[in-house]
């Protein structure tokens, strides 16, 4: 059978294959006195509200189940943008904000609609790889600009101008990333956004993390620097509802009708269900609860980058966001006699029965050198973890 050129294009999701390789392990281990401990994906522990799990109930009981408009329930994106004057003071009107099937959904049909065959993107090197699949899947071209810890792993206003040429279409962004849990400063955004709208440009924002800031020198939405950002969010990380998948997108007026004819062919609509328990995600009593929860992962963050950093998994910038450590484990592996990154996180699997995510789904320029925790998982897990860590490196 001939595979599309298009497919085969699209590398592994490499988290997702160490993940079936800790998946196999963990069922060898699962009864000894040190069953397999996740740090690899970055997903909540928590599950969705009380309340949220109400109103999905309700809505199977009642049979709110049927098809809703493409661009999702006109309450629902209400919601959202009442969630954007409240939290974060800017006025984003419902009409330009669309539901999706996950955030996945909304990327997909950003790119199909802004992106022709041989356009670029330009992307940070580290970054979370769908996104330059997305771009790969529209015909285009994920360009991944090597950045440092100095600029926190985002891309520069100054970088940005340097790669620019004329077949760029614009800069695909994360704030905050993953893997590195940074966030773009605000100014340099609008340095960045600036440039590329110079340039007919269009300036696409993942902000899935957005919610869960823990800086407030980075806790803004790239929406307050104009309307012409594009921004994809999700109710699956702040809100705690990965299996959901449920997402959104905000989008120029302009762009608006081309979304939705995309989104009535490719997708009918989101899930109905979940767009009605998502409803209840903005109710005060979710939302308190919400907080509760992010002040716990802040915490997390609090005890475990410290002991990275003491077990010579140095991790050269503080996560300002998400729920993740991008550590440095060059020191380890030469501890250890593996030979990069990837070999490190097996080597750890194995003979500490920790799941960790290597570097080579991120990019190039820090593949060998470094590796991704989740800190999403309870503190008690993640002082398992690092007590299992240095008994392996002492």
């Amino acid at each position: 059978m001939r595979i599309s050129v298009r497919a085969e294009k699209i590398e592994p999701f490499y988290v997702m294959e160490v993940a079936k390789a800790a998946l196999l392990m963990a069922r060898e281990v699962a009864h000894t006195e040190r069953p397999m401990i996740f740090l690899n994906i970055g997903e909540p522990d928590f599950t969705a509200p009380p309340l949220v799990q109400e109103a999905a109930a309700k809505a199977i009981r009642g049979g709110v189940t049927q098809y809703t408009p493409a661009v999702g329930l006109e309450a629902l994106r209400e919601r959202i943008s009442g969630w954007y004057g409240d939290r974060f003071g800017v006025q984003v009107p419902a009409r330009r904000i669309i539901v999706t099937a996950g955030a996945s959904a909304a990327l997909q049909l950003a790119c199909l609609a802004l992106i022709d065959s041989g356009d670029e993107i330009l992307m940070p090197d580290p970054s979370y790889p769908c996104n330059r699949h997305f771009v790969s899947a529209a015909d285009g071209r994920a360009v991944l600009v090597p950045t440092t810890a100095g600029e926190r792993f985002q891309l520069s206003a100054a970088k940005v101008e340097a790669h620019w040429t004329g077949q760029t279409r614009g800069v695909l962004l994360a704030s905050p990333s993953n893997p590195t849990g940074t966030s773009i400063h605000p100014d340099e955004l609008r340095r960045i956004h600036s440039f590329v709208g110079a340039n007919g440009g269009i300036t696409l924002l993942d902000e899935i993390y957005l919610g869960l800031s823990h800086d407030d020198a980075f806790g803004h939405t790239g929406l307050a620097i104009d309307d012409q950002v594009i921004s994809i969010n999700s109710f699956s990380k702040y809100f705690n509802m990965t299996g959901w998948r449920l997402g959104w997108l905000v989008v120029p007026d302009a762009l608006a009708p081309a979304i939705e004819r995309l989104a009535q062919n490719l997708f009918i609509c989101p899930s109905a269900v979940a767009q009605q328990a998502a409803l209840a995600c903005f109710e005060p009593e979710s939302l308190a609860e919400y907080e509760r929860r992010r002040a716990e992962f802040k915490a997390r963050r609090d005890w475990f980058i410290p002991q990275l950093d003491s077990l010579g998994l140095a991790v050269p910038v503080m996560p300002d966001g998400a729920f993740y450590a991008w550590a440095d484990c060059s020191a380890a592996c030469r501890k250890l006699g593996t030979g990069d990154s990837w070999d490190f996180a097996f080597e750890v699997m194995k003979r500490a029965h920790l799941a960790i995510t290597p570097g080579r789904d991120f990019g190039a320029a820090h593949a060998r050198n470094f590796v991704r925790f989740s800190t999403a998982n309870s503190l008690a897990q993640l002082q398992e973890s690092v007590a299992r860590l240095r008994a392996l490196l002492a």
